[in-house]
């Protein structure tokens, strides 16, 4: 789409008598679904949804979708058409069988047993180019989440986007902008802020329950999965999965299968490894429980992270360890470790420990402490999904909107070019920019392969 073109806002109103339409022509006599099956939300209140991605996170996100009435799935996208080897050899995405899924589901709750009126897309611009599709999740590879949220924004699409948010800090300033411009909902997929636990442990911390906060650390999981190893060969393209398309926005390489589908998370030019995967979990609660998730550190260091060796497909590390330091005198230090997931937060009267085993503490009894009535209460969600849909229908911001997104993604970035470079660095989180350091500054940014950035236009026509 041109981006001088007038973002539409269609009505949902519109959405029966034009998917009636898109899917006579994927499909011979299709069956859409009656609003009855829907219960009481009728079609003018329905939030139409496509899905941007097909792979493994998809199979969590799909099912949450679904449990929601209100919003109904018309399309999937994925430039895979579908195969196995995902997070592991059974798992057989893409989508066709993710198409097949939604089918399923919405053919459960039909009085003839059968539906087939989710439309089917390879490329995500014919999905933004549909007038009646309200939202898109993003749930692709992360170097594809800036392009995709900018151009879907400029559709007049609401948006919610998986975490990391980003690959780049500069790619996270690029989205708030386009999402402001456009006057967009989006969610950043960070679900720990849907958590009641975490909004707790945070409502805690943040009164001043273990006095004054001092130290935090946050725990992410090891790497599960390990490189091919130096000397790793081309590998033949699977028939069906459009390499070019996938690598999109990054060099052109040779195609190597753990360079896609669940492991390119592991390879820096596409994802930041586990500091940006389970960090925009676990930092991004700390963020909540220090106060500073619309702010940053103001020094950050390497503290003696490891790395796969040279020559190796991956390159994100191995082992995790990196200081922050902020304004006020709090540190964070950032590290893999065996809990996988989890915050410790450190005061001058205590601690108190958030993870999946829930709240821990020193003083016995601190985490069933209700906060008072005239204390600070964080945002209330319980749902990370059902809290899109109802910003998406209210318009007002859901709880991860997409400053804090790109605040939490950018801790995890600067934490990874510290690690890199072995080195300090000092940061300014108002400005957000490296002081002093041209090399590390660099990293903030990267260019985007030609015809695959920004650039890109909507195609006016609807392919199937």
């Amino acid at each position: 789409m041109n981006s001088a073109r007038k973002p539409h806002s269609p009505s949902r109103r519109d959405f029966i008598r034009s998917s009636a339409t898109l899917t006579a022509a994927a499909w011979a006599a299709p069956l859409i679904a009656p609003s009855s099956i829907f219960g009481a939300n009728a079609p003018s209140n329905r939030i139409t949804l496509a899905i941007l991605g097909c792979g493994n996170q998809s199979t969590v996100d799909l099912p949450e979708w679904l449990k929601n009435d209100d919003c109904q799935i018309v399309a999937v996208c994925d430039v895979n058409r579908a195969s196995f080897g995902y997070k592991n050899d059974k798992q057989f995405l893409g989508r066709e069988p993710q198409r097949d899924f939604v089918n399923r589901a919405y053919a459960q709750k039909t009085t003839s047993g059968r539906y087939r009126g989710v439309d089917m897309y390879s490329d995500f611009r014919d999905v933004l180019a549909r007038p009646d599709i309200d939202a898109v999740a993003i749930i692709t590879p992360d170097h594809w989440h800036a392009v995709q949220t900018v151009l879907a924004a400029r559709a007049g699409k609401d948006i919610y986007c998986q975490k990391p948010m980003t690959v780049t800090v500069r790619e996270g300033r690029e989205m708030i902008d386009a999402v402001r411009r456009h006057n967009r909902i989006l969610q950043t997929g960070s679900q720990y802020r849907s958590s009641a636990v975490m909004r707790q442990a945070c409502e805690l911390v943040r009164n001043g329950r273990i006095g004054k906060l001092q130290r935090v650390e946050t725990y992410l999981a090891e790497n599960n999965f390990t490189g091919p190893g130096p000397g790793w060969k081309e590998m033949p393209v699977p028939e069906g999965f459009d390499y070019d398309s996938w690598l999109g926005p990054t060099p052109k390489v040779p195609y190597h299968h753990d360079r896609c589908f669940y492991r390119f998370r592991f390879i820096r030019v596409y994802s930041g490894g586990q500091t940006t995967n389970f960090g925009c979990h676990s930092n991004d609660v700390a963020h909540w429980g220090m106060g500073m998730d619309r702010s940053g550190p103001v020094e950050v260091e390497d503290l003696g992270a490891e790395f796969p060796p040279k020559g190796d497909l991956f390159d994100t590390p191995t082992k995790i360890a990196f200081r922050a330091r902020y304004a006020n005198g709090v540190v964070l230090e950032c590290k893999t470790d065996k809990r996988n997931f989890g915050v410790t937060f450190e005061g001058s009267d205590g601690w108190l420990r958030v993870g999946n085993k829930g709240i821990e503490s020193s003083r016995p009894g601190l985490a069933q402490e209700k906060i008072g009535a005239n204390e600070l209460h964080l945002e209330v969600s319980s749902n990370h999904y059902r809290n899109f849909l109802d910003s998406v229908k209210s318009r007002k911001e859901p709880v991860e909107p997409v400053e804090i997104g790109h605040r939490t993604a950018s801790l995890c970035h600067l934490g990874n070019i510290a690690m890199i470079l072995h080195r300090k660095l000092r940061w300014d989180p108002q400005k957000e920019e490296i002081i002093g350091d041209a090399e590390a500054a660099k990293m903030l940014s990267r260019p985007k392969r030609a015809g695959w950035g920004y650039e890109l236009k909507v195609k006016p026509q609807v392919g199937v």
